[in-house]
């Protein structure tokens, strides 16, 4: 499914973020991508969607080479991409609904299959009774459903999630997730970066760390630390 080959990324200050990373995540896995800030953690997930570009090595997606996309093959890719942030990053002056909807309007979808999809993800995180609510009206986990509702609208294969449960308490970072867990069940990949060591801990799936750039171990039912 995704496979990098001695990617190294180095940005223009000078920043060595990642250093010949090869790594190999198969369809449908589950892994989690740790270290301290400043391992590369965040460049590593850029990379996969392609907001940045490896300055040496070759990252592959489903047999494709992603480096290599046209500029109009770009958003193709990204549709089978579902991206999740730390910040949730909604649009405040649109409901639950709008905001989950905008991820299809982007690629023109038709009305009526936008809100049969809309619904089905809303209903998927358990906000299907806040479709009308605003960001604002909702708790910070509530807003973190809206966004993996946003993330998983498009039936994505790949689902990558840069720290989201770092705004939260720890019930709610557990809720987030086990619904992330439920989503792979289903048979997305998922791509977790995350410093919660207890989450990790508890959900012994494969780990991937990061330090200065470099991967230092790759466990397949792993824990944080060792």
């Amino acid at each position: 499914m995704i496979h990098l080959y001695n990617v190294t990324k180095i940005y223009p200050n000078g920043v060595q973020a990642l250093r010949d990373i090869s790594v190999k995540i198969s369809k449908g896995e589950f892994v989690f991508l740790v270290g301290p800030s400043g391992a590369g953690k965040s460049t590593f997930i850029r990379l996969i969607f392609r907001e940045e570009l490896p300055t040496r090595g070759q990252i592959l997606i489903g047999g494709r080479s992603i480096i290599r996309l046209k500029r109009s093959e770009i958003p193709i890719l990204r549709r089978n991409i579902g991206v999740v942030f730390q910040d949730f990053r909604l649009l405040e002056d649109r409901t639950v609904f709008e905001n989950v909807a905008f991820a299809l309007e982007v690629l023109e979808y038709p009305r009526t299959e936008i809100r049969k999809r809309v619904m089905v993800a809303l209903d998927m995180v358990g906000l299907g009774l806040k479709a009308k609510m605003f960001p604002h009206q909702l708790s910070g986990g509530e807003q973190q459903r809206v966004a993996i509702a946003r993330a998983i609208v498009k039936n994505p294969r790949i689902l990558v999630a840069d720290e989201p449960t770092g705004n939260l308490d720890p019930m709610t970072s557990r809720e987030i997730m086990d619904l992330l867990a439920e989503i792979n069940k289903k048979g997305t990949t998922v791509i977790v970066a995350t410093h919660d060591r207890e989450i990790v801990d508890a959900f012994q799936k494969r780990v991937i760390a990061l330090s200065q750039g470099r991967l230092v171990r790759d466990d397949v039912k792993g824990a944080y630390a060792l």
